[in-house]
């Protein structure tokens, strides 16, 4: 038994010498006695033969090295992180110290360790721990436990500050210097400092920051530390640094893709930034998905204006399109867009003009955008219902289809395709329908259950169907064309004709067969003008006049209704139109002419003093002028009362002749003629710019009542049908109004139809004019 006891102090003494536990429980170890890192051989045979000794000495040890890790080496390690940096280089030092002393320390046991390990081996007691089977990896486990249940607060930050600064270096040295690099750098225009360290380039201290970042990245991998204490540090470092550098990149510039060169920088920078760090956890594939939502993000705050600016910026639509694709950000774009494209176009301080071409151009991108059409049916739904309720949308649109300058619409209309209306869609199994079903793709699944965008991507179709009916626009255009024909001088009619053509090609033959007579009266004037006045067949007294008469001769059911306004012109102006009427009988036999004085215009000779100038006025400027060859002063009443013209519009037309310097007003409404001083020739007389507005510069001076003074007196034709109504039923819903209507006044080929929503706006006006009255949702009449 004593032999016994001595065999085990012997053994005890042994193990803990050799693993280093006479620190904790004994036997102390002489001065200077050596230290043997490997057991003797009495002390492996004893556990060779005793296995669960074996198994007790090595759960003993280790947990032993747990007592030594949660009382002294972990909390000598956290020590280090306090104080707080502010600076991150010294955070950077701050943490290599702190992983320096913790490798040490570890160091010292990794012998001892490697024992354990060979005793494991000798004695065959090898068992799986906590999912480790290594002496090494429970040692780490055991490690990294220890430190997790003593962190302390705001741990992250050094190790954030350790991570930001070697990566800034690294991004630094990577030759990558761009203007991102010189603001973090900041004043270079003096001092250059380093982009990387901070310091002044002669001082760089860029290597020797790198070499302890790896050194220190090293140690942290033989510890098994890496991921566990810095994944989601550096994965938020990363991301952070993706998100500033997309957004720099891509920052106002829209005419070049930046997708792929985005990923070759991920590929580049980052991930082999990841790789010197050993972060095997952070995947390609999430900082892809990452990269892909900044992009598309950053794309989506810029859409209005990438709109705006196609089609130079396709290749930003084109990046976008991929990346939404990648991403479950196609419902944010399509509320956002909605809401930037509500507050910047949907209120009265925006142009329809301008509308028309946010609205134009967000069918041309949006379409490079999405295919299908979802997308711009969503977004501009609102844009659609408020160009419906603008007056002047229409004419917007007829004026852009044959503007002389090149529009998108102008452009749009030299494709020569036909209209596609909403109400004139086939039916899903026409085999028309069919004749791409290779290509079919189905809707999206955000698409609205009408959804008929692939069919109708045209873009004068899609504006046709903001109001469903082309009559409108064919109406508009025959009063733009009225306007465009009378307001010059010319019997030129090429541009005309093929305008004419192109939207007969759109809009069929039949509903511009008006519009080609209104053309066809050009020409015939233009004949009849130049035979009146041939000397052969002609009228003498047409050649003689002191008044030369040439005429445009309209053919009154073809034309728009022109605005009622009266002119009385000089005698002898009327005697000689007189002249040319009776020439134009005697050649036409029972045909005659009606003369619309206030249309046309006049070429005057104005002789003051010893001024003589020579203008093309209208007639009314003409008229103006010439009452003052009877008086050289004249009150505006009076003026207004001998031309037989309302003094609102003397008033207006007589300021020409005032911002020529011809007549000035003395006092209020008198004026005078000026006989001293030059007169100011203003630019364009002689072409008669100076005169004429055109018709989308001022609605008073059109010609032709516009299409909505057209269509209200069309709906007047009800209004007598609506008092019988209520005369003999007394009051009535607007439904059964409606109804009664298309039984009665809508039947025919000529009749005039109209929605329940016009009738609405109809009855509301006479309602507001005491016409009619409205209570518990019946009109009735004014008792």
């Amino acid at each position: 038994k004593l032999a016994m006891d001595d065999d085990m102090d012997f053994y005890w003494a042994d193990v803990s010498s050799v693993f280093g536990l006479t620190k904790l429980f004994g036997p102390a170890l002489p001065p200077g006695a050596e230290i043997s890192t490997k057991l003797q051989e009495k002390t492996v045979n004893y556990l060779k033969e005793d296995r669960e000794m074996a198994v007790f000495v090595d759960d003993f040890v280790m947990d032993s090295y747990m007592i030594i890790l949660n009382e002294e080496i972990v909390p000598t390690f956290w020590e280090h992180f306090s104080p707080k940096q502010e600076n991150m280089k010294a955070g950077f030092d701050q943490f290599c110290s702190a992983i320096g002393r913790l490798y040490a320390d570890v160091k010292v046991l990794s012998p001892r360790l490697d024992e354990i390990s060979r005793v494991r081996d000798i004695c065959n007691t090898h068992r799986t721990i906590y999912g480790e089977r290594t002496v090494v990896g429970l040692f780490c486990l055991n490690l990294r436990g220890t430190m997790h249940s003593q962190l302390p607060q705001d741990w992250e930050d050094l190790v954030r500050q350790f991570y930001r600064q070697a990566f800034s270096v690294f991004y630094k040295s990577g030759g990558l210097n761009t203007s991102q690099d010189l603001e973090d750098s900041g004043d270079w225009s003096g001092d250059l400092t380093c982009g990387g360290c901070g310091n002044q380039t002669e001082a760089c201290l860029c290597h020797t920051i790198t070499m302890a970042f790896q050194l220190t990245i090293t140690r942290m991998g033989e510890m098994g530390l890496v991921e566990r204490m810095a994944d989601q540090v550096v994965l938020e470092i990363v991301q952070d640094k993706i998100t500033s550098h997309v957004q720099e990149t891509c920052k106002g510039s829209f005419d070049c893709s930046y997708l792929a060169s985005l990923e070759e920088w991920l590929d580049m920078v980052v991930l082999a930034w990841l790789k010197e760090a050993l972060m095997r956890g952070i995947s390609r594939k999430k900082l892809l998905e990452h990269l892909y939502n900044t992009y598309t993000k950053a794309r989506i705050e810029q859409l209005f204006n990438i709109i705006i600016e196609f089609p130079d910026s396709q290749p930003a639509l084109e990046d976008l399109r991929d990346c939404l694709v990648h991403t479950d950000l196609r419902t944010h774009l399509t509320s956002s867009l909605k809401q930037v494209l509500d507050a910047k176009l949907l209120h009265p301080g925006v142009n329809t003009a301008d509308i028309l071409t946010a609205y134009i151009a967000a069918i041309r991108a949006l379409r490079v955008l999405d295919g299908s059409g979802v997308v711009l049916e969503l977004v501009c739904e609102d844009v659609r219902k408020y160009l419906k309720t603008r007056e002047d949308t229409v004419r917007c649109i007829v004026q852009s289809l044959i503007d002389d300058s090149a529009t998108e619409l102008t452009e749009e209309l030299q494709k020569t395709e036909g209209l596609h209306l909403d109400h004139s869609f086939q039916a899903p199994d026409d085999w028309e329908c069919l004749e791409d079903w290779e290509q079919w793709q189905p809707d999206p699944v955000d698409a609205p259950s009408k959804h008929r965008g692939r069919r109708s991507a045209d873009i004068i179709s899609m504006l046709v169907n903001i109001y469903g009916s082309k009559e409108l626009f064919v109406n508009e255009y025959r009063s733009l064309l009225s306007n465009r024909l009378l307001a010059h001088c010319s019997y030129d009619t090429d541009k005309e004709i093929r305008y004419l053509e192109l939207l007969k090609l759109r809009f069929g033959e039949v509903p511009l067969h008006q519009c080609e007579v209104m053309l066809k009266d050009i020409g015939d004037s233009k004949r009849m003008n130049s035979l009146l006045h041939t000397v052969d067949g002609g009228c003498p007294e047409l050649q003689t006049q002191a008044f030369p008469v040439n005429s445009l001769i309209l053919s009154a059911q073809f034309w728009p209704q022109f605005k009622a306004e009266s002119l009385e012109l000089p005698d002898e102006v009327t005697e000689a139109l007189d002249v040319y009427t009776k020439a134009f009988q005697t050649l036409k036999g029972n045909r005659t002419l009606v003369w619309k004085p206030h249309l046309g215009f006049a070429n005057i000779d104005l002789e003051i003093g010893d001024k003589k100038i020579n203008l093309t006025v209208s007639p009314i400027h003409a008229a103006i002028i010439y009452k003052f060859q009877e008086a050289a002063e004249w009150t505006a009443q009076k003026l207004a009362t001998s031309l037989k013209v309302p003094l609102s519009t003397l008033r207006r037309k007589i300021t020409f002749w005032q911002s020529q310097g011809v007549l000035v007003e003395n006092t209020p409404d008198t004026f005078s003629l000026v006989e001293e001083g030059g007169m100011r020739r203003g630019p364009g007389l002689g072409d008669m710019s100076g005169i004429t507005h055109s018709l989308e510069e001022d609605q008073e001076d059109s010609i032709t009542a516009s299409s909505a003074d057209q269509r209200e007196e069309e709906l007047g034709m009800f209004w007598s049908y609506i008092l019988g109504m209520l005369t003999n039923l007394e009051s009535l819903p607007l439904e059964r109004i409606y109804q009664m209507l298309r039984i009665f006044a809508m039947q025919g080929p000529s009749a005039v139809e109209c929605d329940m929503q016009e009738l609405r706006a109809f009855l509301d006006t006479k309602v507001r004019q005491h016409k009619l009255a409205f209570s518990g949702g019946h009109y009735r009449l004014p008792k």
